[in-house]
C-alpha cells in the first residue's frame, strides 16, 4: 500500500500553520471532505467531525476538514466558508482544496478518488489510508475505527 496523497490546499482556517500529512506521519489523521452546501455534510458529516475533534482532543489524532468544492463554485467561496465555520462553530482545522485545472474536481478530491461529499478518510500512523468511505456512517463505526488506529503503537 502506498502513502496517502498529500493535501493540495489554497487556504487554512482554525490553524495558525498549514498542516501536511508528511509532518503528521506517526499520528492518525481523520480527513473529512465536505461542501457547505451539501445537506449530508451539514446535517451529519461536519457535526460528527466536530464531535470527533472534541472527543479525541486529548489523543494524538489530528482531525482535518477539507472543503472540496466540485459544484456551485461561485457560491462556495472562502468568504462564505468563513461565515459557515463561524455559524456552525467548527473549531477543527479546515483546508480549502485546490481547484482542479481544466476540471471542476479539486486536486485533493482527484488524488483520493473521492466520489463526492461527505467523505471520511482515516489515515493510519504509517501514513497509509486505513479507511475511505463516501456517505454517512454512524458515530459508533467511525469512533471504533479511530480507536483502533489510536491503539496502534507508533513506529
Amino acid at each position: 500500500m502506498t502513502l496517502a496523497p498529500e493535501l493540495a490546499v489554497t487556504r487554512w482556517f482554525n490553524t495558525s500553520e498549514p498542516l501536511t500529512l508528511a509532518a503528521l506521519r506517526g499520528r492518525p489523521v481523520l480527513l473529512h471532505a465536505f461542501q457547505m452546501l451539501c445537506p449530508g455534510c451539514v446535517a451529519h458529516g461536519t457535526p460528527q467531525t466536530q464531535r470527533a475533534f472534541e472527543i479525541f482532543r486529548q489523543s494524538d489524532l489530528q482531525v482535518i476538514g477539507l472543503h472540496t468544492v466540485f459544484e456551485h463554485h461561485a457560491a462556495m467561496t472562502p468568504v462564505s466558508l468563513e461565515a459557515f465555520i463561524h455559524e456552525y462553530r467548527l473549531t477543527f482545522p479546515i483546508a480549502v482544496d485546490e481547484p482542479g485545472e481544466g476540471t471542476p474536481i479539486p486536486v485533493t478530491m482527484q488524488r483520493y478518488g473521492m466520489q463526492g461529499t461527505p467523505t471520511s478518510i482515516l489515515i493510519g500512523r504509517d501514513g497509509k489510508v486505513a479507511h475511505h468511505l463516501f456517505g454517512q456512517q454512524s458515530d459508533m463505526a467511525i469512533g471504533a475505527l479511530i480507536a483502533a488506529e489510536l491503539a496502534t503503537p507508533p513506529a
